[in-house]
Formats: structure tokens, C-alpha cells, sequence
């Protein structure tokens, strides 16, 4: 499924609202290119959650967690060059989001060691500086009936 939204603003009001209704256990892999938008959207997602804390994108560490009604894993792939980088920051032991959340920005640079269920939200720029396509994928095993309700509503 594909949404398309017009400003910064709507980016982030999405993405709330598919914090406030994802479920326990999700993890979430955010693709697109360099300022498409999967910082803004992480933002907004948190939000939803009820993470009053500053949502930054946790380039240098790695690793960021937040908790808001569910605890939130958030790993940034953009500056490791090997898979091997993996293992060593824990990525595969904190990677399973058991009664949390797991969010991973940049996930398609190392696809083979990604969790075997996901959602996969990949964002790019639209044909307006401000619009963005955000393109809604599953993999694996995982219920994603509550995503295409809930974008089902965003098209209404």
C-alpha cells in the first residue's frame, strides 16, 4: 500500500498514528535515501507511543531506546559498512522486540540479517519538495491487519 503526504507535518501525523496503534512485538524497517524523511517519521511514531523525550536519529550510538506505552529499540544502520559491525553493538540480541517495539532506519543495507518479520516502510520524495511516498511492505510472518485498516482510513 502506498500513502502519499504533502508536507512534514503530515508525514509526522501518520506516523503518530500508526504509533498509537501498533502493537507489542512489531518491528518496523525504515528505507529511503539520505533527508527523505525516516527521522521525522521515527519522531512522529514515538509521539504516538507517548515518548515525551527528544526522538534523535542514534547515528553515533547506534542504538537509542525509548519508553513511552511500549518500549522502543531504535537502531540507525546508515554509518556501519559490514555486517560483521552487527554482532558487536548486540544488534542481533536486541533486534527481537518481545513485548516492545524494534525500529530500524537504514535496514536495507544489511537485509540478511534483519529479523524474519517486519514491516517495511520505504519513504521517498515526491514530486513536490515537501510531498513524500511512503510505501508500506510486510515480510515474514506478521499481522499487519492493524496497518491496513489504519491506511485504509488514511485514503478516506
Amino acid at each position: 500500500m502506498e500513502i502519499i503526504t504533502k508536507a512534514p507535518e503530515e508525514t509526522s501525523a501518520l506516523a503518530c498514528r500508526i504509533g498509537k496503534n501498533v502493537p507489542a512485538g512489531t518491528v518496523i524497517c525504515l528505507t529511503g535515501d539520505l533527508g527523505a524523511g525516516k527521522t521525522l517519521f521515527t519522531e512522529g511514531f514515538c509521539r504516538g507511543l507517548g515518548i515525551d523525550s527528544d526522538v534523535t536519529s542514534p547515528t553515533f550510538n547506534l542504538m537509542n531506546v525509548y519508553e513511552g506505552r511500549l518500549l522502543v529499540r531504535h537502531f540507525d544502520l546508515y554509518r556501519l559498512e559490514d555486517e560483521s559491525e552487527l554482532e558487536e553493538f548486540g544488534f542481533y540480541e536486541y533486534s527481537e522486540p518481545d513485548d516492545g517495539l524494534v525500529l530500524i532506519e537504514w535496514a536495507d543495507k544489511f537485509p540478511e540479517a534483519l529479523p524474519e518479520a517486519y514491516i517495511r516502510i520505504h519513504i521517498e520524495r515526491g514530486k513536490d519538495e515537501n510531498e513524500r511516498v511512503l510505501s508500506f511492505t510486510r515480510a515474514g510472518e506478521i499481522d499487519a491487519a492493524w496497518l491496513r485498516e489504519l491506511l485504509s482510513q488514511e485514503g478516506k
